[in-house]
C-alpha cells in the first residue's frame, strides 16, 4: 500500500463516487440527486487536501480530506454549485451546507473526511491514512488533529479511539436530523505534538 498526498485529474470520478458511497446518506437531501451530486463533487475535488491510499496496482483504496483556510477536500462555492444545480437549487443548498459546516482553527488541524473503498476495509486503509493525517498536521506545525463522526457510526469511532483520538464534544443536529439523518456528531482530538 502506498499513501500519498494529492490526486490526479483521472481520478476524480472514483473519489467522487467513494466520496458519495461514504456520505450521501448524511448529504443526500442537500446534495442530491445523486448524479448532479456526483458532477458537483467531482469538479470540487482539491488534490491539494486530499491524502491517498494505493495498492501496488494503482487502485484507489481510500481517502482522507482536511480543511485548511485555504480550502477543502470537497470546497466549492456558489458559482461552481450554480453550474450544477442552477442559481436556485445552489442558494438554497449553500445554506443549508452552511449549517454542517466545521470551521477551522488556528489550534487544531481538521481532518475533514475518510472513506475507504468496500473491498479494501478492515485492511489498514484507515489506519494509514488516520496516521499520514497526523503527519501532515505535525508537518504544519499544529499539536492536533480534529475531527468529527456522527452517532451511529461505531466502527469509525472505534477506530479513532484506538488509534489515541478522545471526545472532547458532542453536538445534537436538532431538527436538522430529519434533514441529515443523523442526530448528533461528537468531536474528537487527537494529540500529536
Amino acid at each position: 500500500m502506498q499513501i500519498a498526498k494529492g490526486f490526479a485529474p483521472t481520478d476524480r470520478p472514483v473519489i467522487a463516487a467513494l466520496y458519495w458511497e461514504a456520505f450521501g446518506h448524511k448529504l443526500g437531501r442537500a446534495l442530491g440527486p445523486p448524479d448532479r451530486a456526483l458532477r458537483f463533487i467531482e469538479t470540487v475535488l482539491s488534490p491539494d487536501h486530499a491524502v491517498c491510499a494505493w495498492d501496488d496496482d494503482g487502485r484507489l483504496l481510500g481517502v482522507a480530506g482536511f480543511k485548511t483556510h485555504e480550502g477543502a477536500l470537497v470546497g466549492g462555492g456558489f458559482a461552481e454549485m450554480a453550474r450544477v444545480y442552477g442559481r436556485a437549487g445552489a442558494l438554497w443548498r449553500i445554506l443549508l451546507l452552511a449549517l454542517l459546516s466545521r470551521d477551522t482553527e488556528n489550534v487544531r488541524f481538521l481532518m475533514d473526511g475518510l472513506f475507504v473503498a468496500p473491498q479494501a476495509r478492515g485492511r489498514g486503509v484507515g489506519t494509514r491514512l488516520l496516521d499520514a493525517i497526523a503527519a501532515e498536521a505535525r508537518a504544519r506545525g499544529y499539536q492536533e488533529v480534529r475531527l468529527d463522526v456522527v452517532d451511529g457510526n461505531a466502527r469509525a469511532r472505534a477506530l479513532y479511539e484506538r488509534l489515541g483520538y478522545r471526545a472532547v464534544a458532542r453536538h445534537s443536529t436538532g431538527l436538522l436530523r430529519y434533514v441529515f439523518r443523523f442526530r448528533a456528531a461528537t468531536t474528537m482530538v487527537l494529540r500529536v505534538g
